[in-house]
């Protein structure tokens, strides 16, 4: 191992140190260290390299180097515990935690402690690299926050794409900034926009989540806003909206595409101003509210279509977390399977079953178009009916997403309809029949409407309505060129 250069004390107060000084790596897989130590010096950087924290830590009573990266499990203690000492006594020193371990609770544990950058394992060079320059050309981090306990997130993944998402939710978590999360129905972004309420400084006070889809346009507006007495009829008493529920917390609004435009306005004043007044009423109220929206439509394409305002999307769109799907991720499946068994089984108070390898396999190798939401609920069949300890290849043939629903081959979008029907009926929904025709009402409007131009005569023609039938389905809100 090679000992850090001695160097002046004067480096410790030149502003100048954290570009023409050493690069520490303290990593005990010496792979690890040799790749990226190399990669450094042949980018004309002086490296030391060290095999412990508490190495590091001896090094560090001598000398500062101009950045240290490192691994969060090590021998001994672990690297959070050297990234909040060194933040401590060096507020200055940039610090690039790496892990093979990704999750939400550790990225944002590093970013809290005042990490400059979060590495996954394994990385590529030039991305180690790009973060490298970036930290030491850029200003010290805060001090680092008040460090609370680790909560256990439900989002689970090692996937690339989900160390990304991971990476994101500890990076921006801590800020006030508005979040869009994007991704396709049952793929969690619920999950997501509580791990950044969890991992926030508003974690104490509420989070509050509304579904803009799941309320009548009508009701909207009060739900969010609360109403006075008297404000319509039904309003026998003063009610607080969403917005006074989540008040010094965050707000999730799930759905957003779906809200109707007279309300977009209304939101986007809250939200550009942080104040608003509820229904029926006269007294200016305050708001301090994190926003958080999510969606699985194409906003930019609703905006095109003049179904979403602009200036509202890039209020919410300061931050975008995309989601990806479950066959964008196979890797994580065998993953999530075993958490949802084994929670099912603790949760229906069930004896604990496990999967063995070849349905593992299986699972892995399906599409699963209603995503993690479609595979909990398999699993939680499969714990109450699933014969024997085992499950095997064999138990999921009855029990699988199937390509047919009838006896002729189902379309996609049935395969889609009918995994969001069942999750929907096992969580205990009511109302689906009238859900689903309004949602099917609209995805076909929206989608001849677009290839037509917004021509309502030609739309009409093609989904073989009468053109008041038309009119009528889209309401006043769409304004469309005949």
């Amino acid at each position: 191992m090679k000992e850090p250069i001695e160097m002046s004390d004067t480096r410790h107060d030149s502003p100048q140190h954290a570009v023409t000084g050493e690069i520490w790596i303290v990593d005990d897989d010496r792979a690890v260290r040799f790749v990226l130590a190399t990669a450094l010096r042949d980018a004309g950087h002086t490296v030391a390299e060290f095999a412990s924290v508490e190495d590091a830590q001896r090094a560090l009573r001598r000398d500062v180097p101009a950045l240290l990266l490192c691994d969060v499990r090590l021998p001994g203690a672990d690297g959070l515990t050297l990234l909040r000492e060194s933040r401590a006594a060096h507020p200055a020193l940039p610090v690039i935690v790496m892990s093979a371990f990704t999750d939400v609770a550790t990225t944002a544990a590093a970013y809290r402690e005042g990490a400059a950058d979060y590495l996954p394992k394994p990385f590529d060079l030039a991305q180690a690299l790009a973060s490298v320059k970036r930290a030491l050309g850029e200003a010290a981090p805060p001090q680092a926050a008040e460090r609370a306990a680790e909560p256990r997130h439900a989002l689970l993944g090692e996937s690339a794409p989900m160390r990304e998402v991971f990476r994101l939710i500890g990076r921006v978590a801590a800020s006030d900034l508005n979040v869009l999360i994007t991704g396709e129905t049952g793929t969690g972004k619920e999950l997501v926009a509580r791990a950044l309420h969890a991992e926030s400084a508003r974690r104490a006070r509420p989070f509050v989540a509304l579904n803009t889809a799941a309320i009548p346009a009508e009701l909207l507006e009060s739900e969010l806003f609360g109403h006075e007495a008297g404000a319509f009829t039904g309003a026998q008493r003063r009610a607080a909206g969403r917005f006074e529920q989540a008040e010094g917390g965050t707000l999730f609004l799930d759905e957003i595409g779906d809200m109707p435009l007279a309300l977009q306005t209304r939101l986007l004043r809250v939200l550009a101003g942080g104040e608003f007044y509820r229904v029926g009423g006269r007294e200016l109220i305050r708001s301090d509210v994190r926003v958080i929206a999510a969606t699985h439509q194409d906003l930019d394409a609703k905006v095109a279509r003049g179904e979403f305002r602009a200036d509202l999307l890039h209020r919410l769109d300061v931050v975008r977390i995309h989601l990806p799907a479950l066959r964008e991720r196979r890797e994580d499946i065998p993953l999530l399977a075993k958490r949802f068994l084994a929670d099912a089984a603790r949760a229906l108070k069930l004896p604990e079953k496990h999967f063995a390898q070849g349905a593992l396999q299986a699972l892995a190798k399906m599409d699963f178009p209603g995503n993690v939401r479609q595979l909990e609920n398999l699993c939680r069949r499969l714990a109450v009916i699933a014969p024997g300890m085992s499950i095997r290849r064999e138990d999921l043939d009855d029990r699988a997403p199937r390509a047919q629903a009838t006896g002729d081959a189902a379309l996609p979008w049935e395969v889609s309809l009918r995994a969001w029907a069942e999750s929907e009926l096992a969580d205990g929904a009511s109302d689906l029949h009238a859900r689903a025709r309004a949602r099917l009402d609209r995805v076909l409007l929206d989608a001849a409407l677009a290839v037509h131009d917004g021509h309502r005569q030609k739309t009409a023609i093609a989904l073989g309505l009468g053109r008041n039938t038309l009119t009528r389905k889209l309401g006043s809100s769409r304004k469309r060129r005949d």
